[in-house]
């Protein structure tokens, strides 16, 4: 049997390297049709920006605001299926994420298992944040609490691994978006005035710090910019008084608080606190004109953008909004037009950088029609710093660092278990073999795995994760997937040390949570005294072959149709006996139920005949480095208790152990142990006092 094993081994990895080098599977962007459909009025799709699927985005006037993009093309972050998640992600030319749409997947628990709707409600979070924002997907943690910088998503429960790779590749084809079309967009906390920073101050103190900034322009140098130009003769008023000012602005921060009492009334202070109460992360900037220009045309509406100013900083507009507020101002402080701005800090205003206000002046050339000229005047700001706080920006931990994190608990109960298991199988074996110990601790630990492995942690491994691995490797991707899932990787290299150790049965014996629901099945048959049905030894050996065609079956799928996949995955029940807790739709129920009935009459038929996890588990038996279950020379001649009692076939005629079917359940080794069970023993035991020595099957 051991050489069978070894040409199906062959076989199979002859199979896995033809598939390698002779599939790749690349994903084509959306063409120009398939993405305007997805955007929601009143936007819509522009040119194309590149050929890595970048549009521009269009406002319902045609103008330009902003950009659309997939994900899967400009950042590839493979999924635990192996192929990347694809969103189309739609932003606006300040880096403030406008949708996120779920374009293609192939995530295992997305397919069919919880369904898509708690991934596009999970993508429905980014709406309104930017990319400026230090976002993670989680729950805060450390420093991370109330007051904390970071921006957290609640992800989706037994899918939190996917939904970080969905985060990942949103935050890095937004990143490379934003570096190339948005030149100053940085992500980081924003700054904020220091309530704490009390200084009493008049306006002459203001005028001598700076804190007060002016900008005067007169007449004769308003004609003097629109010189040589249609409109140079529309103004009679600047022709008349050239002395006289066009523009006498000033412009105050009024963020810090001992500025805003140096200039405005007590009620407008008041006015002032309760706005910022609302929105604290508006900067209120208070401009000033005692010329004509007077701020505004006749025709602007209150609480709107200024239509006569404007502001740049880093190259970038910065969005300006009048406050709609009423304001009266100290004696003391320049008479004229008033009016206090708000610039929203989270979409990366700094005023302790230098940024500019510019003041446009407009001429009408004409009467019926007239033909409308502009020029503009720009004053250079930047507040003083010492009013400000600069806060650190908040550590984002890689995300298998944030994974473990969250899950750190956990990690230390399973290495415990992990751990107690490994001394119990090992150094312990003899111990927990015995009759009277073995069956009561081994139904513990199963009910643990269930509970707290399967149920609770999500630690069911899957043929899924290799079949993924397989693909990702052959299309030159890396294994961090598994990172995004460290308590089930931390059971993969349990089950590997095991491979070494042990064979397949430390992980299929003990670790897999639907084989212990499995095993529980067959007791709750067994307490119903349901009648057993067990394959003849032929029948037994042919049906054995099954979890190869399965394996074969499925490492075919997942090269040649990988689209089909997650579905052809669904041969195993573990997604829905174990991830959604059988919370899916009847069929998927129905399947996973008929194993766990057949289990109460047949033991373990889903392991031992069609299970293509337990295949590739056999697979890595074959690095096994020793024979570890105690034979004698009369196992199998004349003996054959234990080849009788085991319940996986697993013993030959011969006495001979099949470490590639053995599950590690232990019953041969407390019959062999049991001077009351063991044959050899308890004939040893009537002919004379001393017992003959045991030896351990030489190795194979």
């Amino acid at each position: 049997m051991e050489k069978g094993l070894a040409r199906h081994f062959a076989l199979l990895g002859a199979l896995i390297v033809y598939l390698i080098l002779c599939s790749r599977v690349f994903a084509l962007p959306l063409d120009r049709e398939a993405i305007a459909r997805m955007i929601v009025p009143p936007y819509a799709l522009g040119e194309p920006v590149n050929e890595k699927g970048v549009w521009t985005l269009l406002n319902s006037g045609g103008a330009e605001a902003g950009y659309v993009f997939e994900t899967g093309p400009l950042a590839p972050l493979p999924g635990f299926s192996g192929a990347p998640i694809n969103m189309l992600v739609t932003i606006d030319r300040d880096g403030r994420f406008l949708d996120v749409k779920l374009v293609s997947h192939n995530e295992p628990i997305f397919v069919s298992g919880l369904g898509e709707a708690p991934l596009r409600a999970f993508l429905e979070q980014y709406r309104g944040h930017s990319i400026r924002e230090p976002m993670v997907v989680g729950t805060p943690y450390g420093a991370g609490g109330s007051g904390s910088d970071l921006v957290f998503l609640d992800g989706v429960t037994k899918a939190t691994a996917s939904v970080r790779i969905a985060h990942e590749s949103i935050l890095a084809a937004t990143l490379a978006v934003a570096r190339e079309k948005m030149q100053g967009v940085t992500s980081g906390p924003p700054v904020h005035p220091d309530p704490a920073i009390i200084e009493a101050f008049d306006w002459t103190m203001l005028v001598e710090r700076g804190l007060a900034r002016n900008l005067k322009v007169t007449n004769a140098e308003l004609d003097a910019a629109f010189k040589g130009t249609i409109w140079a003769d529309d103004d009679p008023e600047a022709t008349d008084d050239p002395s006289s000012f066009f523009l006498d602005l000033w412009v105050i921060d009024i963020g810090p608080p001992s500025i805003a009492r140096a200039v405005l009334g007590e009620e407008s202070l008041a006015d002032l606190q309760r706005l910022l109460g609302v929105s604290p992360d508006d900067e209120p900037i208070l401009v000033i004109d005692a010329g004509r220009h007077h701020l505004v045309s006749t025709d602007f509406v209150r609480n709107t953008a200024p239509d006569r100013l404007a502001a740049v900083q880093d190259g970038l507009p910065v969005a300006l909004r009048d406050a709609d507020m009423t304001v009266e101002t100290l004696d003391g402080v320049p008479q004229g037009t008033t009016m206090i701005l708000r610039i929203d800090r989270r979409l990366g205003f700094d005023p302790t950088r230098e940024w500019t206000l510019s003041a446009q002046a407009v001429r009408a050339h004409g009467m019926l029609k007239p033909e409308m000229g502009s020029t503009h005047f720009p004053l250079s700001l930047k507040a003083d710093a010492t009013f400000f706080v600069h806060p650190e920006a908040p550590t984002v931990r890689p995300p298998w660092q944030a994974s473990i994190i969250d899950r750190k608990w956990d990690m230390a109960l399973l290495s415990l278990m992990l751990a107690g298991l490994l001394g119990a199988v090992g150094p312990g074996m003899q111990e927990l073999a015995a009759p009277k110990v073995l069956r009561p601790a081994r139904l513990v630990f199963l009910a643990g795995v269930v509970g707290f492995v399967g149920w609770w942690g999500q630690g069911q491994l899957s043929i899924v994760t290799p079949l993924a691995l397989l693909r990702t490797a052959s299309g030159g991707g890396n294994l961090a997937v598994l990172l995004y899932d460290p308590f089930s990787l931390l059971i993969w290299g349990a089950a590997i040390v095991g491979f070494v150790l042990w064979g397949r049965g430390f992980f299929c014996g003990w670790l897999c949570p639907f084989g212990a629901m499995q095993e529980f099945a067959h007791h709750i048959g067994r307490l119903l005294r349901l009648p057993q049905w067990n394959p003849s030894p032929i029948w037994d050996r042919r049906l054995k072959a099954g979890t190869w065609l399965s394996l074969a079956a499925l490492v075919t799928v997942a090269f040649i149709a990988p689209d089909k996949a997650e579905t052809a995955a669904e041969i195993e029940p573990f997604k829905t006996a174990v991830t959604t807790l059988f919370q899916r739709e009847w069929y998927y129920v129905a399947y996973a139920a008929f194993w766990l009935l057949l289990a109460m009459v047949t033991f373990k038929g889903f392991c031992r005949y069609v299970c293509p996890l337990g295949a590739l588990m056999a697979l890595g038996g074959f690095l096994r480095l020793r024979n570890w279950i105690p034979r004698r020379l009369e196992c199998g001649t004349p003996c054959q208790l234990c080849r009788v009692r085991c319940p996986y076939g697993a013993i030959r005629k011969s006495g001979a152990i099949a470490y590639s079917e053995c599950f590690q359940c232990l019953d041969c080794v407390s019959i062999h142990d049991d001077p009351t069970q063991c044959v050899p023993l308890v004939l040893a035991g009537r002919k004379r006092p001393a017992l003959p020595v045991s030896r351990t099957e030489a190795r194979a």
